[in-house]
């Protein structure tokens, strides 16, 4: 076993990894950003490196830099996580060169699953299904668009590289291919500088299944699948193991292809075997197709982890170390039922936009398992993905560990920043993912039943209201009362833009009444503390001005001063704003250009993503204030259209 190792990542999976390594008695090397030099990972591991800017370009990307990191600090192994380097070829051939061990496949083994269209061609020649399509190196865009007419719409377009459904864009009528074609070739190239597509036949009820593979790089094994088939936008929210509905002979025919097709190019460490499955009428063992490889330990591991009982960093570090595959395949064996879900910090009715923020308070249920890189505290800076955690149960049956998530999810705090926790808590609890009818178009379907937003009502608004007051510790001087009758004051709050005004009328020192919008509310207090209803009081947070309710996974106030109640919003859809710091990747508008609702005037390239920025109403564009390639921060004014009064003078 290793003495030391260097963990070229950030984040929940450097913490992931440092606490196998630690339970292993093996020493671990942190590197970091500027902007992660406080970080959770940082503090964890035995030493740490600074080795650069915040930018992943000017650190986690910096290949040399790490080696040398990890040659000054007698480092003997580099464990890279996933992203950044982790599926870098040339970043292992420069850690061999170093004469340090790198915790994974060889570069070898990379290349040749690296490239999609590449990968598919060798897949054939080993005798795995894949799916009908053009995998060629012809990129010219009249003669994509022919073969995506042979073979037949709906199609998809996948960038040759790299994954997470970026530069992925669906098809489903010739006309609208060569724009869908510029725009995933543009994504693809800004997030792999390849432009590179393939196009396939997309399956019109597709399942997402990946099966965890380990080799040694000449024989492996695979330890079961995983159902990753609820995705939005091709990017995985919840991912369960088992798969829903699967059978003996299903799971060994994928199980045998997967393991056909890492011994294909000796594979070593741990990867995952992806899947597109044909959901219309079952799983059959003919219905799969291999879509990619991912060369490299995936955010999901954990489900396969906990129905295995197997620590797959464990196995790469043992592996790479050495030793051989600590279990043949005969000794591997299902457990129960586990899901994961993602809890990310993003917008949700704002089309989830990735958000940022300082983490005020942050606190998970023991009933879970939480991966996580950050406490409360931390900063989710613009610089890199904004997961907040992954949330992970184990149950005995998918019923019971689908009941445990709902808890467990329910039971998540999290204040500083807006979050998809309620949108994750609508998935769980949708009928459909209930009864394990899952496929890559739930979400997609039923996008707006998850999304609504619910009535807050008058219960958080009036806890709320007390928090402001200070009631809710022990009693204080705002629960006298004066002679002649009871004391009452009047709070302001603002919530999502909207104002809300609550009067509390104290009435000694257990009993407050609660006037929101003309409901009125009883607390008490009692023993055990504040009570409504009968029913204890959900706990609270106060940051600055900031109030979060953790009711309903958690509502959020803003504490209004009275003074303050003058500036509330601006805004009749004249100005088009960053919302997010992040890169004008291009501006489509001129001024004086004329625009209808829903325009595309500009895109946004944000943590990794480019986001469209639409007209609010239509108008005449009065000024354009962005060009192309302006590095600008949240708020930014970008566009501006003339005023209604202007336009109709």
């Amino acid at each position: 076993m290793f003495d030391k190792i260097l963990v070229a990542n950030r984040g929940e999976i450097a913490c992931r990894v440092i606490e196998t390594a630690h339970a292993l008695g093996v020493k671990t090397v942190a590197v970091y950003s500027d902007a992660d030099a406080q970080a959770k990972h940082v503090e964890m591991a035995g030493e740490a490196v600074h080795i650069g800017g915040s930018a992943p370009a000017e650190s986690y990307l910096k290949g040399d830099v790490i080696i040398q990191a990890a040659l000054d600090t007698g480092a003997e192994a580099i464990h890279p996580g996933y992203g950044f380097l982790s599926e870098n070829p040339d970043f292992v051939d420069a850690v061999d060169a170093a004469g340090l061990v790198f915790i994974g496949p060889s570069a070898d083994a990379i290349r040749a699953m690296g490239l999609k269209d590449a990968a598919k061609v060798l897949m054939t020649e080993a005798g795995v299904p894949v799916v009908p399509g053009y995998h060629g190196a012809n990129q010219d865009a009249v003669f994509l668009e022919q073969q995506a007419g042979e073979i037949g719409y709906p199609v998809l377009i996948k960038a040759v590289a790299g994954g997470g459904g970026k530069g992925m864009r669906l098809v489903e009528e010739a006309g609208d291919f060569a724009s869908a074609l510029a725009s995933a070739q543009n994504e693809a190239t800004t997030a792999f500088g390849n432009p590179d597509v393939l196009i396939e036949k997309y399956i019109q009820q597709p399942r997402h299944i990946e099966v965890q593979v380990f080799g040694d790089g000449v024989s492996a094994v695979h330890l079961f699948e995983r159902d990753c088939s609820l995705q939005r936008r091709h990017q995985k929210v919840i991912e369960e193991a088992p798969a829903p509905g699967m059978t003996a002979e299903v799971r060994k025919a994928m199980g045998d292809a997967a393991v056909k097709a890492a011994e294909a190019i000796g594979y070593k460490g741990a990867g995952t075997i992806e899947f597109i499955v044909d959901g219309s009428d079952g799983l059959r063992a003919d219905g799969f197709w291999f879509m990619e490889m991912n060369t490299r330990l995936q955010v999901e591991h954990p489900v396969t982890e906990l129905i295995t009982g197997v620590d797959l960093v464990e196995w790469q570090l043992r592996v790479a170390a050495g030793e051989p595959i600590p279990l043949a395949q005969d000794d591997l064996t299902i457990n129960g039922h586990s899901f994961e879900a993602r809890l990310y910090a993003e917008d949700v009715p704002k089309g989830f936009l990735p958000a940022t923020g300082t983490l005020s308070h942050l606190q998970f249920p023991e009933t879970c398992r939480a991966d996580s890189g950050v406490r409360a505290g931390d900063v989710i800076s613009p610089f890199y993905d904004p997961m907040i955690a992954k949330i992970i149960v184990h149950g005995a049956s998918r019923s019971v560990a689908l009941a445990k998530m709902k808890q467990a999810l329910s039971g998540c705090e999290v204040a500083g920043t807006v979050t998809n926790l309620a949108f994750l808590g609508a998935l769980s609890a949708h009928h459909q993912f209930a009864a394990g009818d899952v496929d890559t178009g739930l979400i997609a379907r039923n996008l707006e039943a998850l999304t609504e937003i619910p009535e807050v009502g008058a219960v958080p608004a009036a806890v709320a209201a007390m928090a402001a007051a200070n009631l809710l510790g022990d009693a204080g001087t705002e629960m006298g009362f004066t002679l002649w009758e009871p004391l009452a004051r009047s709070i302001y709050l603002r919530r999502d833009d909207e104002a809300v005004t609550v009067k509390l009328n104290f009435e000694g020192a257990d009993k407050v009444t609660a006037d929101v919008d003309g409901v009125s509310i009883l607390a008490l207090r009692g023993p055990l503390g504040w009570r409504i209803g009968g029913n204890r009081i959900a706990k609270t947070v106060m940051s600055d001005r900031q109030i979060t309710v953790f009711d309903r996974f958690g509502i959020t106030f803003e504490h209004v001063d009275i003074l303050d109640q003058s500036s509330g919003m601006i805004g009749n859809g004249n100005l088009i704003e960053a919302p997010m710091p992040g890169l004008v990747k291009a501006v489509f508008v001129e001024a004086g250009q004329t625009v209808a609702e829903g325009d595309r005037l500009a895109i946004l390239e944000a943590m990794k993503m480019e986001h469209s920025l639409l007209a609010a109403r239509d108008g005449i564009v009065a000024e354009v204030l962005a060009d192309d390639g302006d590095q600008v921060e949240a708020g930014a004014a970008l566009i501006r259209l003339e005023d209604d009064s202007q336009e109709n003078a």
